[in-house]
């Protein structure tokens, strides 16, 4: 009988907390939004519930998470709007802001108290080290579900890693990226680097999407590594016939940078910080704290929020390890 995979649940921490702290309109005791907090709670009870992990991590942006990135794009994550609450409230948008970080201060407090995992290093984006996460020798053999609504993560499915989208509820693996893309996870970094990302600015060749590059570039569905040179000399090839060949063919240099952004294959990430995380992982205490928990409920003003589920299966695992 072959043993059960043990299974990770790698958390994209502010991807999840903006997505609950728009949507939730919880407030605490004196009148202010708190619905990241709780949001973030509750659907991270209904995940363990659902998936059964045997370890839990999330992964927060560093300071200055974004500024290797910058350094090769200036425009990178620019424009990008403050998410906005989807109600009113009698508020500035500094004190939205303000509310905003505290509440993310408080979530890590929550999750301090919990068997969880928190990474983050200054100067490296969640994007890396959710990528260090699922590559690290600590999970070899694991089974790696990714919560994160980013098509960012498609380039590290394989056998053991599949992405969980909370938004549009799908569960993407490698077979199916495949199926319905018409590219292998190992090539869907270059894919998208053809494309581009609207939401981290990142211009793509006008006029190519992923169906065009799945159509136009069969073998990127093949498990085979091809890089930018290949789809350059195919491009080259065939570009008198089709337009699509020719704008990329043009295009070397903006696919080039935006490959060195949005891949994850090699994670940016000093070995500095690499160390730190191994820590991190091999270091997160196994207890949860209970009555703690209780007592910021009862602060907050949001003591019906019922974690007991969670925190039985945390109790449970603590009694097993």
């Amino acid at each position: 009988v072959s043993e059960k995979k043990k299974r990770v649940l790698i958390i994209d921490g502010m991807n999840n907390f903006i997505r609950c702290y728009v949507v939730d309109p919880t407030m605490d005791v004196n009148g202010n939004p708190i619905g990241g907090v709780t949001g973030f709670l509750k659907t991270l009870q209904k995940n363990i519930r659902e998936t059964s992990p045997d370890m839990v991590v999330v992964c927060w942006e560093g300071v200055n998470g974004s500024q290797r990135r910058r350094q090769i794009n200036k425009d990178y994550k620019l424009g990008r709007k403050p998410p906005r609450l989807n109600r009113q409230y009698d508020t500035t948008p500094e004190e939205q802001r303000e509310n905003k970080i505290q509440q993310q201060i408080r979530l890590i407090s929550y999750l301090e108290q919990m068997p969880v995992v928190q990474l983050s290093a200054d100067g490296t984006e969640a994007d890396d080290v959710i990528a260090w996460t699922v590559q690290t020798k600590f999970f070899d053999g694991w089974q790696k579900l990714i919560l994160s609504n980013d098509k960012d993560f498609y380039q590290l499915c394989d056998d053991d890693t599949i992405i969980i989208r909370p938004t549009s509820k799908e569960i993407i693996n490698k077979k199916r990226l495949i199926e319905e893309s018409g590219i292998h996870p190992r090539n869907f970094g270059l894919a998208r680097s053809i494309v581009g990302d609207k939401s981290d600015n990142l211009v793509g060749v006008s006029r190519v999407g992923l169906a065009t590059v799945a159509k136009r570039f069969p073998f990127l569905k093949e498990a085979k590594d091809y890089t930018l040179e290949d789809v350059l000399s195919h491009a080259r090839k065939n570009e008198a016939q089709v337009k699509a060949y020719a704008s990329i063919a043009e295009s070397k240099d903006l696919i080039e940078t935006n490959y060195q952004i949005m891949q994850l294959y090699t994670p940016i990430i000093s070995a500095q910080s690499r160390s730190k995380l191994s820590w991190g992982v091999e270091n997160t205490s196994k207890l949860v704290n209970k009555t703690k928990i209780r007592v910021m409920l009862m602060q907050d003003g949001i003591a019906s929020l019922n974690l007991d589920q969670m925190l039985a299966y945390f109790k449970n695992q603590e009694r097993l390890a």
